[in-house]
């Protein structure tokens, strides 16, 4: 038997004359997106995050003794991030080994977080969050940024804020919300935001491709509405998994 193989072409355009993209949502429409928390029994900390297709699972591990030692830091502790994706989560198989572009949006991904943990209050230690992307279909560097936020909730570890992220897009020349695969391969251009949204602080912001001035301010407001929809999320996944848990303790209480 013959096998063919899927081969993804670009449309012929990306939004319709009706105003809609190639997955249906209007220009400033969130992926469908599903959040939990606690998922992970054996992680201090977790989260699952679908977004569209693309999904992520998230561990989070510490506050905890470091090794090698001479690594700790004598007035915070040391986050890691270490973002990985599946050999099977995108359509031609990728190689196992840590991949150039994984290392930089573990270093990313890491900075986004920083601003939002308070790393002073455990020194000579490290948060450890691992990042494993089981599907990717666009959006992934601000899916793990989510996820990870929600992770570091989980484990009780302290935070100014969560950090909520999303990717805007300039595809057939108008700016849409939470591009996808596709958008993200044909468009003109895409800008990663992460967001404090309680603090109103920014803590990342990327911008590729050619875009005007007033299609950056467009843009960003559009990216930061889309965060404050996700912050929304997050805190109704976090208020769930308290009750789960409260549950959990007056049962075993009785």
């Amino acid at each position: 038997m013959k096998i063919v193989p899927r081969i993804k072409q670009q449309p012929e355009r990306l939004i319709d004359e009706n105003g809609l993209r190639v997955d249906g949502r209007r220009v400033d429409e969130l992926r469908k997106m599903k959040m939990e928390v606690g998922v992970l029994k054996q992680a201090d900390g977790s989260a699952y995050l679908e977004q569209g297709k693309t999904k992520v699972f998230v561990a989070v591990y510490g506050p905890r003794e470091l090794h090698p030692r001479h690594l700790a830091l004598p007035d915070r502790a040391l986050l890691r991030c270490t973002y990985r994706m599946a050999s099977f989560s995108v359509e031609e198989r990728k190689s196992p080994a840590p991949s150039r572009r994984e290392i930089e949006l573990s270093k990313v991904i890491r900075q986004a977080l920083e601003p939002a943990v308070f790393l002073e209050r455990f020194p000579k230690t490290a948060i450890d969050v691992f990042i494993e992307i089981i599907q990717a279909d666009g959006g992934t560097r601000c899916a793990s940024i989510t996820a990870a936020s929600l992770a570091l909730a989980d484990a009780g570890i302290p935070m100014s804020d969560l950090v909520a992220a999303v990717a805007v897009g300039k595809v057939d020349g108008h700016i849409v919300l939470d591009i996808n695969d596709i958008e993200d391969k044909y468009g003109q251009g895409d800008m990663p935001v992460a967001l404090m949204p309680r603090k109103k602080q920014i803590t990342l912001l990327q911008l590729d491709g050619k875009w005007t001035p007033e299609e950056f301010r467009q843009g960003l407001e559009l990216a930061i509405r889309g965060c404050e929809q996700i912050y929304a999320m997050q805190k109704t996944a976090l208020r769930k998994r308290y009750l789960e848990v409260r549950e959990e303790v007056l049962r075993e209480g009785e």
